[in-house]
């Protein structure tokens, strides 16, 4: 199931060790390497994409899966051709653990995945795998960008949009520091990298910027940060920088009380 080039590979008793390179740049937290065994299925996205589905002979399968075409190719429409020379899932029965992660070409999960779960992890191909961070603080820019992919998913396929999922989650209470506190650009402590500021807050960043600047403007940013800065490292300042260019729009203020103010922004 590797993709890359096969070096060598060398067999020695009854076992084989094999050497691979991988093509492109990857951030180490986002190499896998699963070993067992696995009902496998192997298919082209579009009819020139390899695509490899590994699941644990133990599971179910719920039908999530068959949607993986789907959805490469719905955000390969909204965020630029897709940026790797393979993609797939890994789901491994491993429930007692707990976790889902874009690794990079084949997200891995522990369990099947419902639909929103696949369709964050494989939006992380685009934005946090292809597109990856300068530093963990601005961990937003892969979270927040996948959890607002969700909610693109949703809109696409004729269910809640985006701006009513929006809605529904601003509605929660200034008060509830769970979803507001602390601010997603500056997330203070390691242990709140992951929590949902980062996410939802991170998300609602991303659609309220799309309703300041247009559809027009908004997608047209979003491609271009998928293409400029492809196989590259960056940080918030880049793409606040790039939304400012797409847009023609002073938009400091903006990402100011969006990304950096604890309360629960109320003007922008």
């Amino acid at each position: 199931m590797a993709n890359g080039v096969l070096l060598s590979q060398r067999s020695s008793g009854d076992s084989t060790t094999f050497v691979w390179r991988e093509q492109f740049p990857m951030a180490p937290y986002l190499a896998t390497a699963t070993v067992g065994r696995f009902n496998l299925t192997r298919y082209d996205v579009g009819g020139r994409l390899p695509t490899y589905v590994a699941v644990d002979p133990a599971l179910k399968d719920t039908g999530v899966l068959a949607k993986l075409p789907a959805i490469v190719q719905f955000y390969s429409s909204i965020y630029g051709p897709y940026p790797f020379d393979a993609v797939g899932a890994i789901v491994d029965d491993a429930s007692n653990v707990g976790y889902a992660l874009e690794t990079q070409t084949k997200p891995v999960f522990d369990r099947m995945p419902g639909e929103g779960t696949l369709a964050h992890e494989l939006s992380h191909q685009w934005f946090g795998d292809s597109v990856t961070l300068e530093r963990w603080p601005d961990i937003w820019l892969n979270e927040g960008f996948a959890t607002w992919s969700t909610w693109m998913w949703d809109e696409h396929n004729g269910r809640t949009s985006a701006h009513d999922t929006f809605q529904a989650v601003y509605s929660t209470p200034a008060d509830n520091t769970r979803i507001w506190s602390p601010p997603p650009g500056d997330p203070g402590d390691p242990a709140n990298l992951f929590g949902a500021p980062v996410y939802e807050r991170g998300a609602m960043t991303l659609q309220a910027l799309r309703e300041k600047i247009g559809d027009r403007s908004f997608f047209r940013l979003l491609r271009d940060w998928a293409a400029q800065h492809r196989y590259g490292n960056v940080n918030t300042r880049d793409f606040i920088r790039l939304a400012e260019r797409d847009s023609g729009k002073d938009l400091r203020h903006f990402f100011d009380v969006w990304l950096y103010q604890p309360p629960k922004p109320t003007s922008w």
